[in-house]
Formats: C-alpha cells, structure tokens, sequence
C-alpha cells in the first residue's frame, strides 16, 4: 500500500532548461528541412538522352585523337583497354613440353583432366562462356547482343561498306593498264627498281594471270581467301563470296548475302565436299553447297566477327574477335560441343595440323597457343603449348611434309619470320623479314616457304627451307599481300593484295 501511495505521489516537473533545449532542436530540425528542399530545387535538371547520330559522333571524335596501333585495324581499337588485362591472364611463359608427367602436375596433364568432363548439349554463347551456368539473365544476355550487333554496324560503316556492296573480280587483258594496282604506264623510280630486280632474280614463280578486284577490305585480320581441293576458289568481298575455277580461269559463281548491316569476314572450304563455311561480321556461320547455291545451315555461338575457320574433317573450329574459339560437329543437330578462350583480343589466325593432332591458334595479343584435339573443351581447358610474340600472330602455317613444324610471321613490332617444332620445342630458325608479314603459304613442290609482306615493301618472298635464305622476290602487287592461296596440285599460288589487285602466280623449273 505504501508502495502505490509513492509512485502516485512522484510527478516530473520539466525545468525551464529543458524546454529551453527542447525548443531549440525543433528550431534546428525546421532550418534543416527549409536547407535540404532549397539543395533540391537547386539540382540540375535531368539531361535528355542522346541521339544516335550524336553518340555516333562521340565516338568519332574519340577516335581520331587515338593513335592508330601497328599491324591492327581501325576496327579492333576499342579492344586496346583490355591488352594489359589479357597479359595478366595469359602471362609470357616457357613453353612447356608435349610429354604428359607421370603425376599429371604438369599443364598438360590439368588440360587433359579438363578435357575429359562431358560437355552439354546446350548451346554456349560467348555472352555466358565465363559463367558458371550456361543460360544467365535473357535480358542482360539481349542487351549484350544489341550491343555488339551496334558495334559491328559501326565497323561496317568505319569500313566504307555501302549498301549491297558485293564488290568485283575480272580479268585484266591490258598490257599496259592504269589501274590502281597495276599502273604500268607511270611507274616511278622504285617501281622500275623492283621491277630490275624482279627480272634478275632466279625466279621459281612468274604471274600467270592478273586481276581487278573491287570490294576487297584493308584489314590484316580477316582471312577471306581459300583454295578447295576440286580446284574452286573462294574469294570474299564485302558482302558478297566469288568462286573461280582454276581449270577454266573463269568466274562461275557468286552467292551474295543481300544484306545492308554485314559483311563476309572468313571463308573455308569442306575437304572432299562442295561446302563452303564463310563467317560474318553479326557473329554467324552459313554453310552453302556450291551446286545448288543453297544454305545448308546456320552455325550461332559467337557475338562477334567471325574472322578466321578451319576444318577438322566434319569438325569445324571457328574464331572470334572476343577471343573465343568455338567447335562445331555439322552432323549433330546441337553443333555447338565445345569452346575455348584464346585470350582477351581477336583471334587472326586458325589452323589444324596436317595429321589433325594440334590446333593452332594466333591472337593479335601476340600469342600463339596450340590445343589438343579434343572438340569437346571447355573454357578452362589450357592450351598444350603458349608461345609469346612480339606482335600480332596471323600469319601461321603448318608444315604440309612435316606435321609437327609450324611457321609464324609477325606484325609491324616484330617483322621476324620464325619456324617452330612443336614436338622438341626449338626453334629451327628465325630471320628478319624487315616488314610486316602478313600471309605465309608453303609450296611442297619445292620445300619452300613463301611470305605474303606489307609495309614498306609489299611484295612476296620466297625461302628455302629450312635455312630460310631469300631465294627470290616477287614485286607485283603495290600494296599489302594480305592473302593467298595455294592449288591443290601445289603448282599455284593466288594473292590479293590491298591495291585491288590479285594475281596467279604459276610454278616454274629452273
């Protein structure tokens, strides 16, 4: 009773300090109110979106202040903030040896556990190859996709590739013709130097057949040339793949894409069949009999330009410019069985070994990676073997007598000419091309190597094997030999250079 009697009796007074206090916190609660609606109404108002035309024009200006980058096109510098990032994924190392340790410690024995796990049969994309799900967010992967198609259409435009451009192929018949390339009427100084010279070497090549081709792209990335074993060759330009026959010097087909936004980035012909794969600027790979001049099918699982193909009987391998490789089994409806990452940059160059044992592969981060045969890699597979460049590596060629040496050219940093052997893992020789090589072709017939060079001499060398001493040179083209092809009896050699021309350079016993 005592107890209630005392809480009822005790009542709190508020002493004339704390209304005191009390008063001046809701004073400063109002002014802080009244400061934070003033910084409101002081805020800038949203900019409206920008235009494409004025993004595009963004971009335009940001590029002309770049500094153009030696042995690489206009069209992969928006790649150049990811070189120091590729270098931290892919380090330059020794190259290791072919022969599997017996504890498996070694890169090839992790690369061959790798290759063992089964692979889905769900399509890869390069959008999800770093994920560890094969399908991610469908929305985030759309985006990803309208992106880089934009992207691809900024190429196109950077490119100067007009509507419909399928570009041209003709024969010249003119002695003396005024064309870009050939221009024998006005020949300078050099030229009737290169020409004297040309005339007093030993010469195992002579032109047989000189062409005018439009359409062709100054690019030293894409690989747009290849040479079947029915004698048809394929020449890509712009939007648009001409076939000549080598037997009746004639041009018999032309199989257009009709499309406004592409362009034809790679070609590669099927051995024993009259298929032709050719990859294009969105990211896709059609496969056309050459008979019917109809597409077989479409072959997805890249996101970027299709800039390289090479054939492993029905097994086609193809590379992108994000760096993926990606493998193809045309008999099986799901085609896509396996990818692997090159690196972080474009991959230029692609080829299987004449015994179908190695995949090689060359990045324009100057990396030249050799894969095992194994279709069914996935993207932590690690290549067998990594050997360092100075520069970008697209010219690279197998040995057709020998399958285990391989021949590599390097950009304008690094202008060597090297021959590797895979299997001892030394380097047989090395010399100074003193240019850029752009294109390397080995004629069996002659146990020789012939290199396709651009600047500042854009002619073709030829080299004995394997001293590698300069037999002769052929000066014929007034541009950068960006491409050749040999015939499948060896005794031809086709190069289309960047002065819009092309020649047939026939085989001659001295």
């Amino acid at each position: 009773m005592e107890w209630k009697l005392e809480r009822s009796a005790t009542r709190k007074v508020k002493t004339d300090e704390a209304v005191l206090w009390e008063k001046i916190m809701k004073a400063l609660g109002s002014d802080l109110g009244r400061i934070r609606k003033q910084s409101v109404q002081m805020l800038p108002k949203e900019t409206p979106a920008k235009t494409y035309s004025q993004f595009k024009s963004c971009i335009v200006k940001k590029l002309a202040f770049q500094s153009p980058v030696a042995s690489s096109p206009i069209t992969t510098r928006w790649q150049q903030r990811c070189r120091n990032q590729a270098e931290q994924t892919f380090p330059e190392c020794r190259p290791t040896e072919l022969s599997t340790s017996e504890d498996g410690s070694d890169l090839i024995g992790s690369a061959e556990k790798i290759t063992t796990i089964p692979v889905s049969s769900k399509v890869f994309t390069e959008a999800t190859a770093n994920e560890p799900t094969i399908f991610t967010n469908t929305t985030h992967v759309q985006t990803k996709q309208k992106c880089l198609q934009q992207m691809s259409i900024n190429e196109e435009n950077r490119h100067g590739i007009s509507e419909k451009f399928q570009g041209s192929i003709r024969i010249c018949e003119k002695h003396e013709c005024l064309w870009k390339g050939c221009k024998n009427g006005t020949k300078s100084e050099s030229d009737a130097h290169d020409s004297s010279a040309h005339n007093k070497s030993s010469l195992s090549l002579e032109p047989e057949i000189r062409f005018h081709i439009t359409g062709l792209q100054n690019d030293y990335y894409l690989n747009v040339l290849d040479w079947s074993h029915e004698n048809l060759l394929a020449l890509a330009l712009g939007s648009a793949v001409h076939i000549w026959n080598g037997e009746t010097n004639q041009t018999i087909e032309s199989i257009d894409l009709c499309s406004t936004s592409k362009y034809i980035a790679s070609v590669a012909w099927m051995r024993g069949h009259g298929c032709l794969a050719f990859g294009t600027s969105d990211g896709e790979i059609q496969l056309w009999d050459i008979e019917t001049q109809k597409t077989l099918r479409n072959l997805s699982g890249h996101l970027s330009v299709v800039g390289v193909m090479s054939w492993n009987d029905y097994i086609l391998s193809s590379g992108s410019r994000l760096g993926y490789i990606c493998h193809h089994d045309i008999r099986s409806a799901q085609h896509h069985i396996g990818m692997a990452r090159q690196s972080r940059q474009s991959v230029c160059s692609l080829q299987w070994s004449p015994d179908s044992r190695h995949l090689a592969c060359g990045s324009s981060d100057g990396l030249l990676n050799i894969w095992p045969n194994d279709p069914g890699v996935t993207i932590r597979c690690r290549p067998l073997i990594s050997i360092p460049h100075s520069s970008a590596v697209k010219a690279m060629m197998w040995c057709p007598w020998q399958s285990t040496v391989i021949a590599t050219g390097g950009g304008m940093k690094d202008k060597l000419l090297h021959i590797w052997n895979i299997s001892s893992m030394e380097i047989l020789e090395t010399v100074d091309a003193q240019s850029q090589v752009c294109s390397l072709l080995w004629l069996p017939n002659t146990k020789e190597l012939v290199s396709g060079q651009g600047h500042p001499g854009n002619k073709m060398n030829i080299w004995k094997y394997p001293m590698l001493s300069n037999s002769a040179e052929l000066c014929g083209h007034k541009g950068r030999v960006l491409h050749m092809a040999l015939s499948p009896d060896g005794n031809s050699v086709f190069s289309a250079a960047a002065d819009e021309t092309a020649y047939v350079w026939k085989y001659r016993k001295i």
